[in-house]
C-alpha cells in the first residue's frame, strides 16, 4: 500500500520561508516574484489574471495545496517535488522540473497522469475502488483526473507518480494556461 504521507507541504513552506528569508521579501513580495516568472505569458492572456495568493502558499503549514499552485511554488524554488518526500520510490528522484521561461508556466497534465494510472490499473486487472483504497482517496477522485480542468490536490498527484514509480517531470508540461 502507498504512504498516505507522501508529498510533504509543511516541508515545501520551509524552505519556502527559507529563501524568502535569504532573499529579505515579505510574503507578498514572494508572490509576486512567483508570478512574475511567467510574466511574457501573463502580459498577453486575455480576461482576469490570479496571481497565486500570499494565503495560498502559507496554507502549505496546514497540509495540501493543489498541485498547479504547488508548481507554481516549485519553480520558483527551482527544485522537484520528490524533494519534499521523505524516501521517493526508486527511481523518480533527481529529475529537474522543466524550465520553460517567461511566455509559459508549468501544470500538472492531468490527463497523462490518468492515461498512466488507467493502463497500470487495467493490466492489473484492478477496479477503480481498488486503486482508491491503495492510493488513499475515492474511486471519483481518480476517474475525475480523466476531465478535470484544474488540478487535484498535491498530495494524491505525487501519491499516484510514486505509486506508477515514475518523477513528478513525466507528468508536467510547459503551457500557455
Amino acid at each position: 500500500m502507498v504512504s498516505p504521507r507522501g508529498f510533504d507541504a509543511p516541508a515545501m513552506l520551509a524552505a519556502i520561508e527559507d529563501l524568502k528569508r535569504e532573499r529579505g521579501l515579505s510574503w507578498a513580495g514572494v508572490a509576486s516574484e512567483m508570478w512574475e516568472m511567467a510574466e511574457v505569458l501573463h502580459a498577453e492572456a486575455e480576461g482576469p489574471q490570479h496571481p497565486i495568493a500570499v494565503g495560498t502558499i502559507t496554507g502549505l503549514r496546514t497540509g495540501d495545496v493543489s498541485c498547479q499552485h504547488a508548481l507554481v511554488m516549485l519553480r520558483w524554488l527551482e527544485r522537484p517535488p520528490e524533494d519534499f518526500i521523505a524516501e521517493p520510490a526508486p527511481g523518480t528522484a533527481g529529475f529537474a522540473l522543466p524550465e520553460p521561461g517567461p511566455e509559459l508556466m508549468i501544470r500538472w497534465d492531468l490527463r497523462a497522469t490518468y492515461d498512466a494510472l488507467n493502463t497500470i490499473r487495467e493490466a492489473r486487472g484492478a477496479t477503480w475502488a481498488q486503486a482508491a483504497r491503495r492510493l488513499h482517496c475515492t474511486p471519483n477522485e481518480l476517474t475525475g483526473l480523466r476531465t478535470a480542468k484544474f488540478g487535484t490536490r498535491m498530495r494524491l498527484a505525487m501519491r499516484i507518480s510514486q505509486a506508477l514509480r515514475r518523477p513528478a517531470r513525466d507528468f508536467v508540461i510547459a503551457s500557455r494556461r
